[in-house]
């Protein structure tokens, strides 16, 4: 049996697309995303090994990278997107380290703050230009045929995987419904790849409220992120033409290759 070695790792094929006609879905063994590949293992991970992967997207900081680095599977190219750049202290680079320290995370994070920073982090990875910089290379590198199949990752692959994974599948005509479907739905993975820190969190007095906070993705985190869309781009295409940058061409090669009849 395959040793799983990389967290949360997700097929976004099968997904429907309502918006790109009828019984249309997101092709499969195309476009996946999940967790940080530091601890890869080519050798006993055979559920990897065996998906033929061109290229991963590391959706990470410089210091997250350097501290540790993908293990590609055999011969896949790297290409860094770095979201967050200059707040690389942002919350979603941080899990480890907020549930490190219970006292500190209690005085950062206490009193219902941490769904009000991970809130803004999530409007950060769509107003920002950096972030939009690191969008704009995931759908243009997903768009390249030479580069697929392609996996796209942060840390825990749930906030920058997830907002890289929204856009995609809006892109490709999911409703919001369905994206927020898709975002929600990493959670018991998430929650079974943190469930040792959590409890080590708690066991030292950590409030578990926040520690579910900092570990699983909320409604409200894409929610802000969406709002920041609606408010600050003037609506989903705009956010795409002007705030990803992305041309047509691209969007239209990207949706000729993954939008895919249903089975």
């Amino acid at each position: 049996m395959s040793a799983l070695t990389v967290a949360n790792v997700r097929d976004l094929g099968g997904i429907p697309l309502v918006h790109a006609g009828a019984d249309r879905v997101v092709a499969p063994g195309l476009l996946l995303r999940s967790g940080a590949l530091d601890r890869f293992d080519p050798a006993g991970d055979t559920g990897i090994t065996g998906l033929g992967i061109r290229t991963v997207v590391d959706l990470r900081t410089d210091e997250e990278r350097g501290a540790a680095p993908d293990v590609l599977p055999r011969g896949a190219g790297l290409v860094t997107a770095d979201v967050l750049g200059a707040a690389r202290r942002s919350a979603p680079a941080r899990l480890g380290s907020l549930l490190a320290d219970p006292a500190a995370a209690g005085r950062e994070l206490g009193g219902g703050r941490v769904e009000e920073v991970f809130a803004a982090a999530y409007r950060e990875m769509v107003l920002s230009p950096g972030a939009c910089a690191a969008y704009r290379t995931l759908v243009e590198a997903a768009a390249d045929e030479r580069r697929r199949p392609l996996l796209f990752h942060c840390s825990a692959g749930k906030d920058r995987t997830g907002w890289g994974a929204t856009v995609v599948l809006l892109l490709l005509g999911a409703d919001r419904a369905t994206a927020r479907a898709a975002h929600l739905a990493v959670n018991p993975a998430v929650r079974a790849a943190f469930a040792p820190y959590v409890s080590a969190f708690t066991a030292r007095g950590g409030d578990p409220r926040i520690a579910a906070a900092v570990t699983e993705v909320l409604p409200g985190y894409l929610a802000a992120a969406l709002d920041a869309v609606d408010t600050e781009w003037g609506g989903f295409d705009r956010y795409v033409t002007r705030g990803l940058g992305l041309d047509r061409r691209t969007v239209d090669r990207l949706r000729t290759a993954l939008v895919a009849p249903a089975p």
